[in-house]
């Protein structure tokens, strides 16, 4: 197996993974959706809510925060504590919520949690828990996606490109009007492009590299999310193994 970043951002990474299978590489995706461990709020105990939204949609609004979380700590650490107390009028945002883990905060302080009229109040303390995408989806770390590795072979000297010109994103071409490999894999087109003529474009897909896409919600860094559900796979791998054993 052979691994190659491509790209690297704050919250998304891709790289090329070479020598594995279909298998493999879903395996990958569906555990970092489903079994990496996040930290979102659960429950919600209400002091006030003068709020024009009921307590449940607060709360469930509350879930939705994304929550830095350190997996580091995750094991000892599976609750942390929030209180908020604000008076309007104005707008609640989650920078409102105060951890008592300098640690674990709101990933981005200015998400909109509810707005307050004047004299109008809310208090409340939340409880996050450490959960997994399998329980649900306010746990999910991230977007995860991979595509098959393509070969592009264009002819732009046929003489069906003029016939099927308008067919294909107008992305897909260049200044000079012809059809460019870098622009279709830069802008994603390769479906879009796949199957309009294979005389003037012609896509095959490898059954063993694929490119692979962690797109985070800012909880934990893409690296961490990959790493995470090998550790995870390896260990579901191992206990599998001693049980065959008995």
């Amino acid at each position: 197996m052979e691994i190659k970043k491509l790209s690297k951002t704050k919250d998304k990474l891709t790289f090329e993974i070479r020598g594995i299978n279909h298998s493999y590489v879903n395996t990958i995706r569906r555990l970092i959706l489903s079994e990496v461990p996040t930290l979102a709020i659960e429950d919600v105990e209400f002091k006030k809510n003068h709020s024009i939204l009921y307590d449940e949609i607060v709360a469930h609004r509350l879930g939705l925060v994304p929550l830095k979380t350190d997996l580091k700590s995750a094991d000892e650490k599976t609750e942390v504590q929030f209180t908020l107390k604000t008076k309007g009028p104005g707008y609640v945002y989650a920078s409102d919520l105060k951890s008592k883990d300098t640690k674990c905060k709101p990933v981005h302080p200015k998400m909109p949690i509810v707005k307050l009229l004047e004299k109008q109040e809310l208090q409340l303390v939340a409880t996050a828990k450490l959960g997994n995408g399998k329980q649900h989806m306010k746990w999910s770390p991230g977007a995860v996606y991979y595509t098959q590795e393509s070969t592009i072979t264009i002819n732009n000297k046929s003489p069906k490109l003029e016939e099927f010109k308008s067919k294909y994103p107008p992305q897909a071409f260049d200044k000079k009007g012809q059809l460019d490999k870098k622009g279709i894999i830069d802008n994603n087109l390769v479906d879009a492009c796949e199957g309009v003529c294979e005389e003037v474009l012609k896509v095959d897909y490898s059954n063993t590299d694929f490119i692979f896409t962690v797109e985070s919600w800012g909880q934990l860094e893409c690296k961490e999310m990959v790493v995470k559900a090998i550790d995870i796979f390896n260990n579901q791998l191992t206990e599998f193994s001693k049980l065959i054993k008995k």
